[in-house]
């Protein structure tokens, strides 16, 4: 189920907002828990049996890793962590990345079975986030969760459960206890999610139109130009997609009482590569750091194993989004712009014009948005070096001051929406013209939203792939 349909808008999230706020608080959990694996059910049917696996192994786990630990047998609770790893990883490898090794297994002459696995929707989310609880409990950043509802309903909350923010269990595990909601966190709520609403329906969705007209185009057709306006659009489509979605997350978490970590911090403005992989994704980021780089040995060795370290991280970062070679090579080449950076780069970047750190930063990113959107090789190669102007390829043509003319008022509106302008304007403003501004908004964008919703049939969402 998506969230910028009628279905979940108007029957699902009414009807359950409607029973959690009836019910007493003490049965608020389990109105979650069963709203939220009906909500995955409703897409995945029999796939919802991994869940409950999923839920199952991992909170008996985290029981085991902290009874054993308090016993002061660190073995047995070193083993159950390692269980529990070992479960996760091979739970996301059969689902996610069987078909592509036994795949590319095969095309090097070794006889490995493709399966035609359906990869179910959200598994590198909540596999994440079920593999941090043990590992947290373990350290002794958070304690084991006793109700297997409660552990239930931090597995399966349905606001993030399908493309995040990843949240780990130590950041949500006492708002699963005991929350509240008042009349003022259930409409900043509200705000937020109208804002992802918007983000997704009326930019994300109109810019993807344009990017699936030149992705669909063979090499011959292309232009230098045209190519560049395309990754342009899959950029900003991308973006309003994933944030959009995360914001409609982060909004739903509100109305119910929860709280949930920023996943984006305007990452187009950004001047280097490494302020970007602060800004962008920043829940996935950070499970990296606390779960792979830091347990490696982070920067606190030696200059070898440090790049070790971090090649290890943007392999894995890459690889994380998708089981096929185009995702490896972009996180690779986030690594190599990193090793440059850090090296001797960063520092001049400092010092130069923010215009020229701006426009550096911004095309290194348009060129990786090239590599990660085509999956297919071939054509992945033959659309850069139509970036590049190789080939012999014209610069510009007719189509691309057809496509231009159209979509510039969206390109334009979604380029400033990608930067903090429009909050800065608001914030200037007094507190009542806020309020008068913010409830014009979102009864607006509520009614275009709806009547975009009624009208359209164009409604992908990038991330439920991942």
């Amino acid at each position: 189920m998506v969230f910028s349909t009628p279905v979940f808008m108007f029957y699902f999230l009414a009807l359950t907002m409607l029973v959690y706020f009836v019910v007493p608080r003490r049965f608020r959990n389990l109105v979650l828990l069963l709203s939220s694996l009906f909500f995955y059910y409703w897409g995945e049917r029999e796939f919802v049996l991994i869940m409950f696996l999923s839920t199952v192994i991992d909170f008996t786990h985290g029981i085991l890793v902290e009874r054993y630990k308090g016993a002061g047998n660190i073995r047995a609770a070193k083993l159950a962590v390692a269980s529990s790893i070992v479960f996760n990883l091979a739970l996301l490898i059969f689902f996610k990345y069987w078909d592509f090794l036994a795949g590319s297994l095969q095309a090097i002459g070794i006889n490995a079975p493709v399966l035609g696995i359906h990869l179910p929707i959200g598994i590198s989310f909540y596999t994440f986030q079920t593999m941090s609880y043990t590992i947290d409990v373990y350290r002794g950043d958070t304690r084991a969760q006793r109700s297997i509802l409660n552990f239930g309903t931090f597995v399966t909350l349905f606001p993030q459960l399908i493309a995040g923010p990843i949240i780990k269990y130590k950041d949500l595990g006492d708002q699963i206890d005991e929350r509240t909601t008042d009349a003022d966190k259930f409409s900043a709520g509200v705000q937020i999610f109208m804002v992802g609403m918007a983000k997704k329906l009326l930019l994300a969705n109109n810019v993807g139109m344009l990017w699936d007209s030149y992705k669909a185009m063979t090499p011959d057709q292309l232009t230098v130009a045209g190519s560049w306006l395309g990754v342009i659009a899959f950029s900003l489509q991308l973006y309003f997609d994933f944030s959009g979605y995360s914001d409609m997350a982060t909004g739903l978490g509100h109305m119910f009482g929860f709280d949930f970590l920023a996943n984006f911090n305007y990452p187009y403005i950004s001047k280097s590569i490494t302020e970007f992989w602060r800004r962008w994704h920043i829940s996935l980021g950070t499970w990296f750091r606390e779960y792979l780089y830091i347990p490696l040995g982070g920067n606190r060795c030696s200059k070898g194993r440090w790049m070790f370290n971090l090649l290890v991280v943007w392999a894995a970062t890459g690889i994380w989004h998708g089981a096929s070679w185009n995702y490896l090579i972009w996180g690779l080449y986030f690594f190599i712009l990193l090793m440059v950076e850090k090296f001797f780069l960063l520092d001049r970047l400092k010092k130069a014009p923010a215009a020229v750190a701006h426009i550096y930063t911004l095309f290194f990113v348009l060129v990786s948005w090239a590599i990660f959107a085509i999956e297919d090789f071939g054509h992945m190669t033959a659309y850069l070096r139509v970036m590049f102007g190789l080939g012999g390829v014209p610069a510009v043509d007719g189509a691309f001051g057809y496509y231009l003319t159209c979509y510039l008022p969206i390109l334009l509106a979604a380029a400033v929406a990608s930067t903090p302008l429009g909050a800065a304007v608001y914030g200037k403003l007094k507190p009542r013209a806020q309020q008068v501004v913010c409830t014009v908004l979102v009864a607006g964008g509520l009614l275009v939203c709806t009547a975009y919703l009624v009208a359209s049939t164009y409604n992908p969402f990038l991330y439920f792939r991942f």
